[in-house]
């Protein structure tokens, strides 16, 4: 099959597509064949043409009603409706059931209804009959089946099951297995390798921007994204990617010119003006991020995750606008977005966060002590907690609030990383000189990126992260 992007613009389908729709314009039925039929429809699915898609299938059915291609076109549209049974009526009046897409398509009903070991069984039964030579292409087009449908555990174990090649499509597939499966260094060692035999492919260059970006690595996710917009600059992940690494370095005033980018080539996306907003927040533009807040609300009144995100950094907005009144207001209306437990407990942190920051002590000790609890007094919730304590100047509470958290871990054998460099923080700014050796070495060996985040500002910006500790061993007490 050739669904792909790379065919829907050669000459060849052109040519195909064009036939079609002329016929169509002349009122003519045109006599093709059922794969060609498909592609076309696969072409218009592209193009979020959905009501031209369905009348070149259901022309198809009329030519071929045991085809396979069309009837599996069908049955994946059911299986998006949660369709089940209509899906497997679309399945059995396929034909020739020795057709392998046959198979395929009973296999991914089953993913769909939630039935993996079945499918996986039926996959591993169905492959005893595949012929040798067959067989690797066997195990690729089941691996991609699974990993369609987000099941990286078991793309990864078929793709094991392969003597492996030196093709570009099976490093492909190999590599977003990888990346799915949190296989970071292993997928950007396969795009790289993609990129050395064609350089100029945007697609890996953003796969590749993708992989560090996930393993924090902003500086080089940067560079990848930066090729990517120049072989493609009027594709709008390019500054929208690049502003999310830039915003993750800390560097708010340049992630505002690239969100600003990405709003002027997606006016009607939301999400950059958010985006815009939060920078301009750290920024402590209040009252600007507050107009772009209310610009991207009229823009999402059907968006229920994204109104809740937009309410709540309005909420930050009046908070710093010292109007605590109307800071609580937006995160009553954020909260009656939210579903998740989780997400819950998070807005439970940051209504004590406004609390303490419109000096409203007892209110905040009061709603923490209820999101620890329900946390079941998770290290990140804690540690949540402790940053907002520390950025309304309560250091030595802080202080004694990880010191204490440590201690349990101590005992308990854990290791929460993520808290050493607020922790390095607090014993500099209390004056305890060793432990702030102590735990800077820590934050180093197990989160590099969060130390400077943290605590880039005590060093000179040409220092790198792997000096941190040398430079302060020579200059404390200087």
């Amino acid at each position: 099959m050739k669904f792909n992007e790379e065919y829907f613009n050669s000459k060849e389908f052109q040519e195909l597509l064009d036939e079609y729709e002329a016929s169509q314009k002349a009122g003519e039925q045109p006599f093709m064949d059922a794969d060609d039929l498909v592609d076309i429809a696969d072409y218009y699915n592209m193009k979020a043409m959905d009501d031209e898609a369905l009348e070149v299938i259901d022309f198809a059915l009329q030519l071929y009603p045991g085809a396979t291609l069309p009837n599996v076109f069908m049955a994946r549209k059911a299986l998006l409706d949660e369709d089940y049974p209509q899906a497997r009526e679309y399945a059995e009046q396929i034909s020739d059931k020795d057709d392998p897409d046959y198979h395929y398509l009973v296999a991914e009903i089953m993913m769909a209804k939630g039935d993996i070991n079945e499918a996986d069984h039926y996959l591993r039964d169905y492959g005893k009959t595949i012929d040798a030579d067959d067989y690797q292409d066997f195990v690729k087009d089941c691996a991609n089946l699974y990993i369609d449908y987000g099941i990286g555990d078991k793309a990864y174990q078929w793709m094991m099951r392969s003597h492996g090649d030196d093709s570009a499509d099976f490093k492909e597939l190999m590599s977003r297995i990888l990346y799915e499966t949190g296989r970071y260094k292993e997928a950007e060692r396969l795009f790289n390798q993609l990129l050395d035999s064609n350089p100029y492919d945007a697609t890996y260059w953003k796969s590749l921007y993708a992989c560090q970006f996930m393993r924090k690595d902003y500086a080089n996710a940067i560079t990848s994204i930066e090729y990517a917009m120049a072989i493609n600059p009027d594709d709008p992940d390019g500054p929208l990617d690049k502003a999310h690494a830039l915003f993750n370095q800390g560097n708010f005033e340049d992630a505002l010119k690239f969100y600003k980018r990405y709003s002027t080539l997606e006016p009607d996306d939301p999400l950059g003006l958010l985006q815009q907003a939060i920078c301009l927040l750290y920024q402590s533009d209040t009252k600007q991020a507050l107009q772009l807040l209310k610009q991207a609300e009229q823009m999402s009144l059907d968006d229920t995750e994204r109104l809740a995100q937009i309410y709540r950094e309005m909420a930050f907005c009046y908070s710093t606008q010292k109007k605590p009144k109307k800071a609580i207001e937006m995160i009553d209306k954020a909260e009656q977005y939210i579903t998740d437990s989780s997400e819950l407990i998070n807005m439970m942190v940051i209504r004590g966060h406004l609390y303490i920051e419109n000096e409203m002590f007892n209110e905040a000790l009061e709603i923490w002590k209820n999101a620890i609890t329900l946390s079941g007094y998770a290290p990140s919730i804690m540690l949540r907690i402790i940053v907002s304590l520390y950025d309304n100047n309560m250091v030595a509470i802080c202080y004694y609030l990880l010191d204490n958290l440590y201690k349990v871990m101590e005992k308990e054998g854990t290791i929460f990383p993520e808290g050493y460099a607020y922790m390095a923080l607090c014993c500099h700014d209390l004056g305890y000189r060793e432990q702030f050796l102590k735990y800077l070495k820590l934050s180093l060996e197990h989160d590099p990126l969060e130390t400077k985040l943290v605590l880039g500002f005590l060093f000179p910006s040409e220092t790198n992260t792997n000096d941190y500790y040398e430079y302060m061993t020579e200059h404390l007490d200087a």
